[in-house]
């Protein structure tokens, strides 16, 4: 087998031994479903419970808030469209921005449709929601706000407590997407002013299909899947209890080793930066330098395309992507990096790399070594880059 080095954290992660050793149980043993009011089915409610404390300690906040999901996406979808129609009366105006991951530009697209109107925020260079346009653009009518809270592409974190206290003082409800931050971030929705947040299992060596919304009590929002009584009436479906265990115990160890994770995670992503930047010229790191997530690198090569470099990097047992795993195989550059300025040309030539703890200095300098032979290879046949360099020997 081909070395392989992991470098695609973000487009999800490996689920950590103790998690599954945690889940396996639910799947043969304790498989009751817990609506059911036998005693057989308790410890399976219970299980449900104790995941539902565990997150919520994680946020600083009630069990009660906690809704289990399928995901991100449908708990962004839930946030987003729920509250709309529950606050429809109040008003039909949402503000977001245009480098949120596309299940909230989806929606909020498909709310469009249905009568709402929607303000899609700039970004600064960085991918940084300027604030002051963001209070410009509340209205009277403006009923929710939606900001991610770190960027999956670029991995620049969001200034959240401000938002949150500007949507606060307006009685504007805010909603962030959080599938990329939580687990890697400290968060408390209460100092940071979060009324509903997304995340999912799959990012924080979790399972995958499992996710959750937290919703702030008092928060008036409906129902999203009707059907049963479960998650309190407002989101029906027999629950995936494997899952939920996974995602709870997922949540403490990630809680657990956040801080010690986070340092040799920005060590290395640093060190990776610092060896491409010196190796492989015309080259750009996207996002802000400092306020990003710990394992996000990403960057943007001229002169050549992504995908060939994907596809190179594969060969060498080296995982990584152009950008989000939800729109690969698009022939469109990315809306992030439209989005903070880049032109065309440049921004298909965009790579993420996201590490995890498990990575090592000496894998770095692999795949620092094999990013520098590939991006020569393709310049090399590239007739931009080629005239690129004539017109720059002649001057």
């Amino acid at each position: 087998m081909k070395r392989l080095i992991y470098l695609d954290n973000a487009a999800t992660t490996k689920t950590r031994p103790q998690v599954v050793e945690a889940m396996l149980p639910y799947f043969s043993e304790i498989y009751g479903n817990p609506s059911s009011v036998y005693d057989f089915a308790a410890p399976v409610k219970e299980a449900v419970t104790a995941a539902r404390e565990a997150i919520a300690a994680t946020l600083g906040t009630r069990k009660e808030d906690i809704y289990f999901t399928a995901g991100g996406t449908e708990a962004d979808n839930w946030a987003i469209k729920a509250a709309a129609e529950a606050y429809r009366e109040k008003g039909n105006h949402i503000i977001t921005s245009r480098i949120e991951h596309h299940a909230v530009l989806h929606t909020c697209q498909y709310l469009e449709k249905h009568g709402f109107e929607v303000t899609y925020l700039d970004v600064d260079e960085n991918g940084v929601v300027k604030l002051d346009e963001l209070k410009k653009a509340i209205r009277p009518s403006t009923i929710l706000i939606s900001i991610m809270f770190a960027n999956n592409e670029i991995g620049t974190i969001e200034p959240i407590r401000e938002i949150g206290a500007a949507a606060k003082e307006h009685g504007i409800l805010f909603h962030t997407d959080a599938v990329q931050a939580y687990g890697h971030l400290p968060i408390s929705v209460d100092e940071l002013g979060i009324d509903m947040l997304s995340a999912s299992g799959h990012k924080i060596n979790g399972p995958k299909g499992v996710g959750f919304l937290y919703i702030r009590k008092g928060v008036k929002i409906r129902s999203f899947i009707h059907g049963g009584a479960q998650e309190r009436k407002r989101r029906a479906g027999t629950e995936n209890v494997p899952g939920i265990v996974g995602l709870g115990r997922a949540a403490q160890i990630a809680a657990e080793t956040m801080e010690e994770r986070a340092k040799k995670e920005t060590e290395l992503r640093e060190y990776l930066i610092r060896q491409v930047l010196d190796r492989v010229p015309y080259t750009r790191v996207n996002g802000h330098r400092t306020d990003r997530l710990p394992n996000n690198v990403s960057f943007a090569f001229q002169f050549i395309e992504g995908e060939s470099l994907l596809i190179l990097l594969d060969s060498k047992g080296i995982c990584g992507s152009s950008g989000s795993a939800c729109t690969s195989g698009s022939l469109d550059p990315s809306h992030v990096l439209l989005a903070i300025g880049l032109p065309h040309e440049i921004a298909h030539g965009s790579l993420r790399l996201t590490l995890s703890e498990e990575n090592t200095k000496e894998e770095m300098d692999y795949v620092a070594q094999a990013i520098e032979e590939i991006v020569a290879r393709l310049r090399n046949m590239s007739p931009l880059y080629e005239d690129f360099i004539k017109k720059n020997a002649c001057r």
